[in-house]
């Protein structure tokens, strides 16, 4: 193990100092997901229920035509990763629905 001596040469040199801790930035924590916000969509998909073209999604993903409606997302939402994520979300409550009506 290396000594830690005030040296002018080597990786231990020069003046020993504190790292300065700063908080993170407020733009680290964009995009998480809080309860309230949670709270929020939930409320909303709740009362307004899908959009139309969420719709239309979701009865092309029952037929197994998961490539069309990944075109038609992405010519809504307008990037091929956001159409990706919405198309998983909405695949996810289909799945839910499935499972609740088997429930029953």
């Amino acid at each position: 193990m290396a000594l830690h001596y005030l040296m002018a040469m080597g990786l231990n040199k020069g003046h020993k100092v504190m790292k300065n801790v700063s908080k993170l930035r407020h733009s680290h924590h964009r995009g998480c997901l809080t309860k309230h916000t949670k709270f929020v969509q939930d409320t909303i998909r709740e009362v307004c229920a899908f959009a139309p073209y969420e719709q239309y999604a979701m009865q092309l993903y029952k037929v197994s035509k998961d490539k069309r409606a990944l075109k038609c997302i992405k010519k809504r939402v307008g990037t091929h990763i956001r159409a990706k994520r919405k198309r998983e979300g909405l695949s996810n409550v289909l799945a839910a629905m499935r499972k609740a009506a088997a429930k029953d």
